[in-house]
């Protein structure tokens, strides 16, 4: 019987990942990461008490100095540097794809499971692992998880796949699980009152100082209150009237200015993206076409991708973007197959 490492939160997509599991005949351990010391006792024990509840062998993992160094910290820095960090992806990059799969090959566990909904399949025409989108739209989260590589990608699996959740609910019930009623979870984990201000201001190094609102022609219009709380196309929380909406365009960190322009100033025709990660190839040899989300749970929008000579690529649009911002990324797609990613600069 082949095992598998389920990451166990304690809410029901994870609860429902471990049914199916065992159903497909998987031997099943369950792993909650500790990631924060201030972690909440309650995720740990209800992870604990639902595998309990399934007969499943289950770890907590001290994962607290990993998260702190991939995720939080960077958190702080992009903000610092006027980016707008996606820690969900660095989590996933790093943690759950990262040290979770480590701890899985130590302990001769052969794959990884979580509650993603997303797929991983197999194409036997290019001998490489692919990630497809899930078949329920509303909750598909391949987009969370384009940096995963061909090894990460072999060990993964995703029982959720094709499932609404609706239906995971109707499974969660119907086994009588403890966790069947449970709310999605919404907010940052790092941040349990989803006031990121007020995480940044107490946690950066120094405290970010005010600064000019300018407008695109460098004309002062009043003055802000740190780069850290705003982020591009952003209008309300400005907290200064201009008879006229006004939307965040750009942030210069260096001269710490938020730049601010009239409706239609915050879309973009054009990007470029670092740290790129493509999935069915290697490595991007010619432009190709491809719908393109820059957020999660955004539209999508026809461009064309041009390799770069550093390893970065260029994005151009043919509909304009609307706040493409630095720090977020971009993710490519063909139809449900996910090309790839990168992080926008």
């Amino acid at each position: 019987m082949k095992k598998v490492l389920l990451g166990m939160s304690g809410g029901v997509d994870s609860s429902v990942a471990a049914i199916l599991l065992k159903e497909a005949g998987w031997q099943v351990i369950g792993a909650t990461a500790d990631l924060l010391s201030c972690s909440d006792a309650s995720v740990i024990e209800n992870a604990k008490r639902t595998a309990d509840f399934l007969g499943i062998e289950h770890h907590v993992l001290d994962f607290k100095d990993i998260f702190k160094d991939k995720v939080i910290d960077d958190f702080i820095c992009k903000y610092s540097f006027g980016k707008t960090p996606s820690p969900c992806i660095e989590c996933n990059r790093y943690i759950k794809f990262g040290a979770l799969l480590d701890f899985a090959e130590e302990n001769g566990i052969s794959h990884i499971a979580t509650g993603h909904y997303a797929k991983s399949v197999f194409d036997e025409n290019s001998g490489r692992f692919l990630l497809k989108c899930a078949d329920c739209a509303e909750k598909d989260q391949s987009y969370m998880l384009y940096t995963l590589n061909q090894h990460q990608l072999s060990k993964a699996v995703f029982p959720l796949q094709s499932l609404t959740k609706e239906e995971v609910r109707k499974i969660a019930e119907k086994h009588n699980l403890p966790s069947a009623k449970s709310k999605d979870s919404q907010e940052i984990c790092f941040i349990k009152d989803d006031d990121y201000i007020r995480f940044l201001s107490e946690n950066m190094e120094k405290p970010m100082p005010k600064g000019e609102f300018v407008d695109t022609n460098g004309n002062v219009l009043g003055i802000h209150e740190g780069i850290h709380r705003y982020t591009i196309g952003q209008r309300k929380g400005l907290g200064i009237a201009f008879g006229k909406p006004m939307f965040v365009v750009r942030i210069d960190a260096k001269n710490n200015q938020v730049v601010l322009g009239e409706a239609g100033s915050e879309f973009s025709d054009s990007l470029v993206a670092e740290k790129v990660n493509f999935i069915p190839f290697e490595k991007l040899e010619a432009p190709i076409e491809a719908m393109c989300k820059v957020r999660y749970g955004n539209k999508v929008y026809k461009g064309t991708i041009y390799p770069m000579e550093n390893g970065n690529v260029k994005v151009e649009f043919q509909e304009k973007a609307r706040a493409v911002t630095p720090g977020q990324s971009v993710v490519f797609y063909d139809g449900d197959l996910v090309l790839g990613g990168g992080i926008i600069v």
